[in-house]
């Protein structure tokens, strides 16, 4: 019996003796070996699938196919104790379901196969052609990917950046064809539907990643089917509890509804007949995952959400759809606010219908969908409905336009300097949800939620963005870090003698540029400048940072957390240009060497026993903070072995160690996972004064989502102002994003992390 690593996919299996063999090399029939029932039940549903869908498809090429999946997988067996070879050809009969052609389907029966099993690709392409052998190899390299041993969001600092790393490739991939990327959906939405045969941490680490990756992969792809299924399949090892709730609600709801639903379509269908409109009404229930988001964005209770039951009219054409709209609208008054035409635009993933909500008979408000039966097509299938692969031709010309974004990681893949960057990239950037705004001219131009007018230039022409400087919004003038909505008109204003962009569109505190394309364009332009002036620059961002962290670094820890930079200067020049982010490098140092988490916040002067505190070589001690110093989460710290009160845990620069009369007390000190535990700093703000400082100030605060402890001001004659604000915070990362985003509010002119030591030494040398 094969074993198989569990280690790295969640397609491991159990050694356990197969009770029936399922490939049998006695009894041969025109070349195609006899299966046991429960795998020849399984191709035949596979076969009937595709000749459902496509009478003329070439079922003998899929069958040979499955006989060399069933030869290739005759000793392995999932988790379930379910024969392995079950799974590719309940992979291949998703695909079936959405019409995919038989090459993609052959590919998909043959996805695990170079990796689990000793069959060589070069046997594939000889016997199934050169383009199913690609698509085998591509399934082959994603599913390498170690992502059930580890999450990317739990692993440690070098887990993290190589499995980033391989999810960059992964998404890279998918450029050349398409097919790759359905097989990967297929096969994750497979494993979904069977994830209880796996551990409970793995399920719900799986689980994490498909709402984060796959769900929305499927949906950018508009494949609906796949979308929906698996954002319901994984919320439902996520957060147990609510998708319990809801399931029981919806199926109560349902059965309630019944009669009343049957009573509207047959009022619709009438009124639809009477106008000459030939139409098929179903009522449909949204999946639970999308009631639980909008009960979340819009703080609504389940009863406040219109679309959790509604109906779907489907019409034969455009005309019918508008016509249907205006007499759903005529019989019962629609509700002020819940229009939306995806027709006249329709979203990146092709999908196009109307929705509205009305009034409906006695006063119960119900959602309606109207879209013509291709568009219902398209909306169930996606890029799928379209994408039909052919010799010599990449595919339909719509689904080419349509996934322009997967060739647009092409463009500036090798620009992001850091894999962990490129995979947040993706999650805000190309999975997030689009809006769509108009040029003057009428163009539509589709970016993600969050846009601004920056982000709009850079996407009409690199040369826009360069030269921008100011936009108008529906003929408003606007400021440049202004978030665009859907609809909007957006003109952008230029100067000739503008000769490149603001540096301060690349900071993390500034919100000017959003999308990863603008971003990485605005890089270039500064990467193209001098090498000595992006060095200079990269400085005194860094030994800013630093000075307001109050933070002492040596060029030897900068270097040795940042390894892709061979030399200081290098990392500066990166710096510079705006490819690493001085942001980063603070949280990039959190992770580097310390796993830095203190006492929490709330005993902070009370000695404790802090077994996540390690003090090297000394065991079960008293720890403290310093109260002088007050060490926080991305500090270097070090212990000092008190007389009877432990150890003392102080900043390294702490002006009191500096100052130790007794160095054979000072021991190392490191830190464990800090979870959820907060730490307190103070911060220094400088300003002029002015009417609402303090509530600009506290307001940043606030939207960092950090605890005030105190402020205090002090008011000065020359009509400065030093205020004091204590805050609690998660570590060095987001108290550098609150400094940066102080240094932002009007009349500031100086911020900085207050210490009781000596002025740390913050010069980069």
């Amino acid at each position: 019996m094969a074993r198989r690593n569990s280690a790295t996919s969640e397609r491991a299996v159990v050694v356990s003796p197969v009770p029936e063999p399922p490939f049998q090399t006695a009894a041969i029939d025109d070349d195609h070996s006899v299966l046991s029932p429960v795998i020849q039940s399984a191709l035949d549903t596979l076969l009937d699938t595709i000749k459902t869908a496509a009478p003329t498809a070439n079922l003998d090429f899929v069958h040979r196919a499955a006989c060399l999946a069933v030869e290739a997988h005759s000793e392995s067996v999932r988790q379930s104790g379910e024969l392995y070879v079950l799974h590719p050809i309940a992979v291949a009969t998703i695909l079936a379901k959405i019409q995919l052609d038989v090459e993609t389907i052959a590919g998909a029966l043959l996805h695990d196969v170079i990796e689990d099993t000793a069959v060589p690709l070069k046997r594939i392409e000889a016997e199934f052609g050169q383009r199913v052998a690609r698509l085998v190899d591509g399934a082959t390299k994603l599913g390498r990917i170690p992502w059930t041993a580890d999450d990317v969001e739990t692993a440690g600092s070098r887990e993290k950046t190589q499995q980033a790393e391989n999810l960059r490739k992964m998404f890279l991939a998918m450029v050349d064809d398409i097919g790759v990327v359905l097989i990967k959906l297929a096969d994750r939405l497979h494993n979904m539907r069977t994830l209880d045969a796996l551990p409970a941490e793995k399920q719900a680490r799986i689980a994490q990643q498909t709402l984060e990756i796959y769900a929305p992969l499927a949906n950018r792809l508009g494949i609906w089917q796949f979308k929906s299924e698996l954002e319901d399949l994984a919320f439902r090892y996520t957060n147990a509890e609510a998708y319990s709730s809801l399931s029981r609600e919806f199926e109560q709801r349902a059965r309630d509804s019944a009669p009343y639903i049957e009573d509207v379509k047959t009022e619709l269908l009438q009124i639809l007949h009477d106008a000459d409109i030939e139409a098929e009404i179903t009522g449909r229930t949204k999946h639970i995952y999308s009631i639980y988001r909008k009960m979340l964005s819009k703080r609504r209770s389940i009863d406040e959400i219109y679309d959790v039951i509604g109906l779907r009219i489907l019409v034969d054409d455009r005309k019918d759809c508008y016509g249907a709209l205006g007499v759903v609208h005529a019989r019962w008054h629609p509700l002020p606010g819940e229009f939306d035409d995806y027709i006249a635009t329709p979203k990146d993933s092709m999908y196009q219908s109307l929705h509205t909500a009305v009034v409906g008979p006695g006063g119960h408000p119900i959602e309606i969908q109207i879209r013509s039966r291709d568009m219902h097509h398209i909306a169930e299938h996606g890029v799928a409905a379209h994408w039909r692969y052919k010799e010599g031709s990449r595919s339909d010309a719509r689904v080419e336009a349509k996934v322009a974004w997967l060739r647009q990681l092409m463009e500036w893949r090798d620009q992001v300097a850091d894999a962990e960057e490129f995979v947040e990239s993706l999650k805000s950037d190309v999975f997030k949800e689009q809006i769509y705004v108009f040029t003057p001219a009428g163009d539509i131009i589709e970016l993600p939620a969050g846009a601004t007018p920056v982000d709009f230039a850079y996407r009409i022409h690199t040369e826009v963005g360069h030269q921008c400087v100011g936009a108008k919004v529906n003929d408003q003038l606007v400021p440049l870090d202004s978030k665009l909505q859907n609809g909007q008109v957006v003109k952008v204003m230029t100067s000739r003698s503008k000769s490149g962009p603001n540096r301060d569109w690349l900071l993390s505190s500034s919100d000017y540029v959003t999308t990863a394309s603008a971003k990485d364009k605005i890089r270039r332009w500064f990467r193209s400048q001098e090498r000595d002036e992006n060095i200079a620059q990269g400085r005194e961002i860094l030994e800013r940072e630093l000075r307001r962290l109050s933070v002492e670094l040596k060029p030897e820890e900068l270097l040795k957390a940042f390894p892709q930079y061979p030399k200081l200067d290098d990392l500066l020049a990166a710096i510079g240009y705006g490819a690493l982010s001085s942001q980063r490098i603070a949280v990039r140092l959190t992770q580097q060497g310390q796993q830095d988490v203190l006492v929490p916040a709330t005993n902070i002067d009370v000695p404790r026993t802090a077994p996540r505190l390690q003090v090297m070589g000394v065991g079960d001690l008293l720890t403290s903070l310093a109260t002088c110093c007050r060490p926080v989460n991305g500090d270097f710290i070090i212990g000092f072995v008190t007389r009877g009160r432990g150890v003392t845990v102080h900043r390294e620069d702490c002006s009191n160690i500096l100052k130790a009369t007794e160095p054979e007390r000072l021991v190392p000190v490191t830190w464990g996972d800090h979870g959820e535990e907060t730490f307190p700093v103070t911060v220094q703000v400088k300003a002029w004064d002015r009417v609402g400082l303090l509530k600009d100030v506290s307001t940043v605060l606030a939207d960092e989502r950090v605890n005030i402890v105190s402020v205090i001001t002090t008011t000065r004659d020359d009509r400065t102002v030093t205020l004091y604000a204590t805050v609690e915070v998660e570590g060095i990362g987001q108290l550098s994003t609150i400094l940066q985003k102080l240094e932002g509010v009007r009349e500031v002119y100086e911020v900085r992390r207050e210490t009781g030591a000596t002025a740390a030494r913050t010069a980069v040398r």
